[in-house]
């Protein structure tokens, strides 16, 4: 638990709406919802998920921190103002939503909604084929809804229509229904280098430590929830995300808007990132500030921003998340539009936001080093005790104060990833890191994917940053195989740009004005594309795939 004070979700979110009612909430194609009308919706779906008998079945004062006592309700959709309406009604039913990766196959789906024990779906039409699939084998599984699109798919045998569920449902009166701080949000991580796991977190934490809990400038928590409330009757800026909001960056950045009393702008083109398509919504629609995940969305946008002509005076903020933007791509993106800021920004299913990096035009682009945020800091590497700034040697990078509370159904992993030191829990997800005398933090990268190679360890991420400031590198996904002389060696999973011709040696030497001989890699894998998550988070399990082939 924490002290202070502590907010739910959704009492953050019917203040705002309370403050502003008739500003535009979402926006999505030709659907323009106002605050008002979407806390409607989203009320509608908590009557309908509570007379489909779901709910809080156990306080979070009965449980351990990876046991939950609330029905938990799968999010398999692609982005729309569906997805936020669950969302937000989950929370007023006191039934915790979870994200769901749409890009799985059957077997994938199947674990997913088993390890999370799902007893509700809401879910497009889409993908109705792959759940019919496994839907025998999930006996929890009972409550489903379904969003029409335009696959044409039938109405699985069971399910409601999403809009006729709303339609039948008589929502309760704002503010009615009891929620507590303690009520659960739920995110499973992108399981790129293993099986995904559910992180739980307690609202009240999340909302602080990502979701638009802390006030700009200060950094200190809400007070009160008419001190928000005043805050958002100013709102009105308009955000958007091009990443999934099955990824939380995306939702975080949407919960963060909805804080502000501000406005999300959903892209029209929802099964890809459309570069093309998201400038003219920038250009259209007046876009301040614009989500992208590293260079994956980073390079085809500053190519599209280069070859077009696209009024971008509105952009403010240009945000990244979840992968490395590179210093080359930092610096073309600065040159196009010079009067918005880049801000990178750090952090984990495990952490919430940790730290940052604001970059503006004129300045030397740069990667790995951030400005900490409340609770960031680094752990030696026996996690027993908080290092000083300036130490010597790596460590762990962690998160203090507001945290999850575990992993759902793993107790081992709880206590090993959020530990206490001193009397006090800390979130130590797996990053290595060093923080500066001069207090920067330094990010090395995650312990999961470093390489061991002839007892050195290397960092998969600082080499994919020496490889992909090259011109001619488009993407590239660094991993280790086995190597009989080194016990690993690097390899370098690389795409290149169009109609460009380099060299392996090109590329090392380029490497090698970054790194020591011995990072570089051993061999380059030359792909048509490296593939990613949806969310632009490098897949390690396929680059190693590629490696070993």
């Amino acid at each position: 638990m924490t002290t202070g004070t502590d907010f739910d979700l959704t009492a953050v979110h019917e203040a705002v709406e309370a403050a502003a009612p008739d500003r535009p909430c979402v926006v999505f194609r030709e659907r323009n919802i106002t605050y008002g009308m979407f806390g409607e919706r989203s009320r509608r779906l908590a009557a309908a998920l509570r007379n489909a008998g779901l709910g809080l079945h156990r306080e979070r004062s009965e449980l351990q921190g990876w046991e939950s006592g609330q029905d938990h309700l799968a999010l398999y959709l692609l982005n729309g103002n569906e997805y936020l309406e669950a969302m937000v009604g989950a929370y007023q039913a006191r039934v915790a939503p979870f994200n769901v990766n749409y890009r799985y196959v059957a077997s994938e789906l199947e674990y997913l909604l088993t390890d999370s024990g799902a007893t509700g779906i809401v879910y497009h039409s889409e993908f109705a084929p792959v759940l019919s699939d496994v839907r025998a084998r999930l006996p929890l599984l009972r409550y489903l809804l379904q969003v029409a699109d335009d696959s044409g798919h039938p109405l699985l045998e069971g399910a409601q229509w999403y809009e006729d569920a709303l339609a039948a449902a008589e929502p309760e009166p704002r503010g009615t229904n009891q929620h507590s701080p303690d009520d659960l949000y739920v995110l499973y991580t992108g399981g790129t280098t293993g099986m995904p796991k559910a992180v739980l977190w307690r609202q009240a934490d999340i909302f602080v430590g990502a979701m638009g809990g802390r006030q700009l400038g200060s950094g200190e928590e809400w007070a009160s929830l008419d001190a928000i409330a005043a805050d958002a009757v100013h709102g009105g800026a308009k955000f958007m995300a091009c990443a999934p909001f099955m990824h939380g960056a995306a939702h975080w950045m949407a919960f963060n808007a909805f804080t502000g009393g501000n406005t999300v702008v959903i892209p029209d083109i929802v099964d890809r990132f459309d570069p093309v398509a998201t400038l003219r919504q920038v250009d259209e629609l007046g876009i301040n500030v614009l989500l992208i995940v590293g260079d994956a969305f980073g390079r085809p946008l500053v190519d599209a921003i280069e070859s077009g002509e696209w009024d971008l005076s509105s952009l403010l903020v240009l945000a990244s998340g979840g992968a490395a933007l590179s210093p080359g791509v930092k610096d073309r993106l600065l040159t196009a539009v010079p009067t918005m800021m880049i801000v990178d920004g750090l952090g984990a299913s495990e952490t919430g936001s940790q730290a940052s990096r604001v970059s503006s035009a004129g300045q030397q682009p740069s990667s790995g080093s951030f400005a900490p945020g409340p609770g960031m800091c680094v752990v030696d590497e026996t996690m027993t005790s908080v290092l000083a700034a300036g130490h010597e040697g790596i460590g762990w990078l962690a998160q203090a104060g507001r945290v999850p509370i575990g992993y759902l159904g793993d107790e081992a992993k709880t206590r090993r990833t959020f530990p206490a030191i001193d009397g006090i829990r800390y979130a130590i997800p797996g990053d290595r890191a060093r923080l500066l005398a001069d207090g920067t933090l330094e990010l090395l990268g995650r312990d999961s994917v470093t390489i061991n190679s002839g007892g050195e360890k290397i960092f998969a991420e600082e080499v994919e940053a020496a490889l992909a400031s090259h011109p001619a590198v488009f993407d590239v996904v660094v991993c280790g195989r086995p190597s009989e002389r080194w016990g690993q060696e690097v390899v370098a999973v690389v795409q290149l740009a169009e109609a460009v011709h380099v060299t392996d040696d090109d590329l090392s030497r380029h490497a090698a004005i970054a790194l020591s001989r011995y990072k570089l890699p051993k061999e380059f894998i030359r792909v048509e594309k490296v593939q990613r998550s949806p969310s632009g988070k490098a897949d390690y399990r396929w680059a190693k795939a590629q490696a070993e082939r």
